[in-house]
């Protein structure tokens, strides 16, 4: 097996145990609960989950989709939440192998290129949940948002600087501060319109994408909008929405930024071309 399909694969296969963790956290932080104890149990009939009957996707399968005490139904959702994640991580890990080292490579590059793929895998595992918690609760919880600036900034800081390339953390402060103040001031002008948890995500956006580069953070940040606008037309015109209807924005944000981080750069250089400034 070619060393390439290998390392996407095991990145799928983490992602799919990532994804199992995931169903946890978007579950039980919004509803202010640990996610750490108890173990995860059926919620009607309390009954336990047996680790033989917690692989991801396949012991859902294996039971008929339902709780092996009480048969209670369990939702599709939680198979593809895993199967979600473990192809996320499949497509992260493959993107990445793009720009990794040569194998002859001193060891310090391999250090910063598996931990530049360890926060961008973080980032894709915080989306998924933030983005469905979003989808139920129309919330972005402090307790995911808040360690995501100090696992990125650590994870992207040691990267940059073990690669040798400082500057990125220059483009990360910029990408932070104005992602945040742009949306905090769009909170501001229009109360309502835009939350907090809104802002307080669009920092960690940009560190991310003002770390990759310029055209990565115009493209993601204005992705968010022009894909949330999109939506929401749609909406209005099946009549599935109102103008005054709430509209949660963060899915957007974060299909945005990821528009910025895989697509970001093709799109902004091939934008500069057409106008004859590239």
């Amino acid at each position: 097996m070619p060393v390439i399909t290998f390392v996407v694969i095991a990145g799928g296969l983490f992602g799919l145990l990532i994804g199992s963790f995931l169903n946890v956290v978007i579950y039980r932080i919004p509803a202010g609960l640990s996610i750490s104890t108890p173990p995860s149990a059926c919620t009607r009939c309390g009954g336990r989950i047996r680790p033989w009957d917690n692989v991801p996707v396949l012991s859902w399968l294996v039971l008929g989709g339902k709780c092996r005490d009480c048969s209670a139904p369990i939702s599709p959702r939680y198979p593809l939440v895993e199967l979600a994640t473990g192809v996320s991580f499949a497509a992260v890990t493959w993107w990445m192998l793009s720009t990794a080292p040569a194998a002859t490579a001193n060891g310090t590059a391999i250090v910063a290129w598996a931990i530049t793929l360890a926060a961008f895998l973080y980032l894709c595992a915080i989306s998924i949940a933030l983005a469905l918690i979003d989808l139920d609760t129309h919330t972005l919880p402090n307790r995911i948002i808040y360690p995501a600036y100090l696992v990125s900034a650590v994870l992207l800081t040691v990267a940059a600087l073990l690669a040798g390339e400082p500057a990125r953390l220059f483009g990360a402060l910029v990408g932070g501060a104005g992602l945040f103040a742009l949306y905090l001031a769009l909170a501001l002008i229009r109360p309502g319109g835009m939350g907090l948890g809104d802002v307080k995500l669009a920092g960690v956006l940009g560190l991310y994408l003002g770390w990759l580069g310029w055209g990565e953070l115009a493209i993601g940040a204005f992705a968010a909008f022009l894909l949330g606008g999109l939506f929401g037309v749609v909406l209005l015109a099946v009549r599935r929405a109102g103008r005054k209807s709430s509209i949660p924005f963060g899915p957007w944000m974060l299909a945005g930024a990821w528009t910025g981080v895989l697509f970001g750069n093709i799109i902004a250089l091939g934008y500069l071309r057409l106008y004859g400034f590239a």
